[in-house]
């Protein structure tokens, strides 16, 4: 019989209530509260406690508290990656982000989804969609990364965007809905 955790990895529609996954959930937030709670100079307790929310992390992982997740072990971090105060991230379905990366404060990452027609909402199910950030972005403060998206490397994501579509690599995209306004040269200096 599948589980409604393999149901919910798998991206197909699963029950958020199965007491599974209730727990996997209280464990996250538990650990959140713990990173919350502690302060900048406890830096291998942060170590410690990120080791354990998360999937994976690389080295030089550094989150500003406070921080919100669902599950946290469907999130996969690489080296050198910063979230400033105040993201969330819904993870039922992976999130992979690259190495050196930078999130402004108050990112949202959306992997979780709901069904369109009300009448199958009305049964509490959801799925997933996963969420695919390169390495040498930048997400821009209160930027909404929704589920199934794709950030191509070394792409700028605007702040206060809604990025519901896949990102090529290498371009500054900005706006709700998040599109393209132009190309990004690795020899340019973006401030001028």
């Amino acid at each position: 019989m599948v589980t409604e955790k393999e149901k919910m990895l798998a991206g197909e529609m699963y029950n958020a209530a199965d007491p599974q996954l209730a727990d996997e959930r209280r464990r996250a937030r538990d650990l959140c509260k713990s990173l919350n709670d502690s302060h900048d100079n406890e830096l291998e307790l942060r170590s410690q406690i990120l080791q354990n929310l998360f999937g994976s992390t690389g080295a030089d992982v550094w989150i500003e508290p406070p921080f919100y997740c669902d599950y946290g072990s469907n999130i996969f971090l690489g080296n050198k990656v910063y979230f400033n105060f105040n993201c969330i991230i819904l993870d039922p379905a992976a999130v992979m982000i690259g190495s050196n990366v930078l999130v402004g404060p108050a990112v949202q990452i959306y992997t979780a989804t709901h069904p369109m027609r009300a009448s199958e909402r009305s049964k509490y199910l959801e799925f997933a969609r996963p969420v695919n950030i390169g390495s040498d972005v930048w997400i821009g403060g209160g930027a909404i990364i929704c589920p199934g998206v794709h950030i191509g490397s070394r792409s700028v994501i605007g702040a206060g965007s809604v990025v519901a579509q896949e990102i090529p690599a290498d371009v500054f995209a900005a706006g709700n809905p998040c599109r393209i306004i132009r190309q990004i040269d690795d020899w340019e200096n973006i401030d001028s």
